[in-house]
């Protein structure tokens, strides 16, 4: 279990005296897997499809209203996060994320026993708690001279997990998990036969039961590292809880800039959501029927992942912050500019529609993953801003998560005769032109934030 008194461990003191490339190896290792182990409590569903039902009888697909309600709980998280991940003592970290995850499994058990459309609100009620877990795990990581190395390890969690734990979840359903116990001594005997009938309503909380032990281990591992150094401080600035006041300060400081970015996260966290959710239809549309390609989501989101985390971690190597910034959101543009240069490709039969998901995962996970870790830690580097970087991340996957809601809904109730891949396509087209548009104003606005904090500094 966690240390009650942070940063005073044993492993904590070897920490402080080891090289830097040891910190960083461990601090990766615990925010990747703890961060990966959530998703085993908030994806497993989607691996299921849940044909031919619908919610209350109505014309949205049960499989729309589950995700949908996944999301409200969710993006309700973020709300309450917004004051309780900014202001949450060191102290209180690790049993805190203990409890969220224990309560989104509680979630996953009456979702499995409530019948047809009374489900959807045990899936908000799983989805209620786990938006807060990204913000108390990056509280661990932000600050530090090594941060982009840190935010890009514990980024590509949630790219590789998605993908994995919606593979685990189709080998649930197809017994594949169960032919795998039966292979350990005694206690396959017993778990086996359990595990051999599950159905899709049981398989969430299966799926998240067997994660639960690494999650602990992973929580310990990660309340063992040290407070951010002298060093880091003075080169990121000190990061502390902010109350309400504070909050407000900062969003009265940056205002424009905070509106060009939420309306791209806006849009981007809904694109995300709907290419992670419908993954397994999209494909199917595309001529790779997942009976066919059991492994193929997380083959595609492995290769995205390390994309991903070697793109941003290179930032790491620009040591002035307003230089990073600005490369930050080049980096980012791009990403967006990528996803319609793919989807013509696509369309024209130049590439495969496998090469193509690649794409746009690569593409909007270069300009998604940013937002949730070193954008914000490096803007307030280089605006000399006092805060933390978890406030402006709850502020924006608030705004982003409502979005997702709305998105999710539009499709079915304005577009119902579209399927998900033309729906999808068109999606892509949009978010690549009016995404890149209000990054790169934001870079304009932040740039120029920076200049006057930095006076003596140069353009590039």
């Amino acid at each position: 279990m966690p240390d009650s008194t942070p940063h005073s461990s044993r492993v904590t003191r070897i920490l402080e005296r080891s090289p830097s490339w040891i910190f960083v190896l461990f601090a990766v290792a615990s925010a990747f897997s703890t961060y990966f182990c959530m998703y085993a409590f908030r994806k497993p569903f989607a691996a299921a499809r849940f044909d031919g039902e619908f919610f209350a009888g109505s014309l949205v697909a049960l499989k729309t209203a589950i995700v949908v309600s996944q999301i409200l709980g969710y993006a309700c998280s973020k709300y309450i996060g917004i004051k309780v991940c900014s202001e949450i003592s060191p102290a209180r970290r690790a049993w805190s994320l203990i409890l969220l995850i224990v309560w989104a499994e509680l979630a996953l058990l009456l979702f499995a026993v409530l019948p047809g459309s009374w489900k959807v609100a045990a899936i908000f009620l799983n989805g209620l708690p786990l938006g807060m877990v990204w913000g108390l795990v990056v509280w661990y990581l932000e600050g530090r001279r090594t941060s982009e190395f840190l935010l890009a390890g514990l980024s590509c969690s949630y790219i590789l997990s998605s993908g994995i734990v919606k593979d685990i979840g189709r080998a649930v359903l197809e017994g594949g998990l169960a032919a795998w116990w039966r292979k350990v001594p005694l206690a396959g005997d017993l778990i086996s036969p359990w595990l051999a009938n599950v159905n899709e309503s049981w398989m969430p909380f299966v799926t998240g039961l067997h994660f639960l032990p690494l999650f602990l281990l992973s929580v310990w591992m990660l309340n063992q590292l040290p407070r951010p150094t002298v060093a880091d401080v003075e080169e990121r600035t000190a990061r502390q809880p902010m109350n309400a006041e504070e909050r407000m300060v900062f969003i009265r400081q940056f205002l424009p800039g905070l509106l060009m970015l939420c309306v791209a996260y806006f849009f981007l966290t809904a694109y995300r959501d709907f290419r992670d959710n419908y993954q397994v239809e999209l494909f199917n549309d595309l001529g790779y029927p997942y009976a066919q390609h059991k492994t193929i989501i997380s083959k595609t989101e492995t290769w995205v992942a390390f994309g991903i985390m070697g793109a941003l971690a290179l930032l790491n190597l620009v040591r002035d912050n307003r230089r990073a910034l600005i490369t930050a959101f080049a980096m980012m543009s791009f990403g967006l500019v990528l996803l319609g240069l793919g989807t013509f490709l696509l369309e024209t039969r130049r590439i495969s529609g496998y090469v193509w998901m690649a794409l746009t995962g690569f593409g909007s996970y270069l300009a998604y993953v940013p937002f949730g870790s070193m954008l914000f830690d490096r803007l307030i580097a280089a605006t000399k801003t006092a805060g933390t970087a978890v406030f402006a991340i709850y502020l924006a996957d608030a705004i982003g998560y409502t979005g997702s809601v709305l998105v999710q809904l539009f499709k079915d109730l304005a577009t119902g005769n579209a399927s998900r891949l033309v729906f999808f396509k068109g999606f892509t087209y949009a978010m690549s032109v009016g995404g890149a548009a209000c990054l790169m104003g934001a870079c304009v606005y932040f740039a120029a934030q920076a200049r006057r904090a930095q006076p003596g500094a140069q353009a590039p």
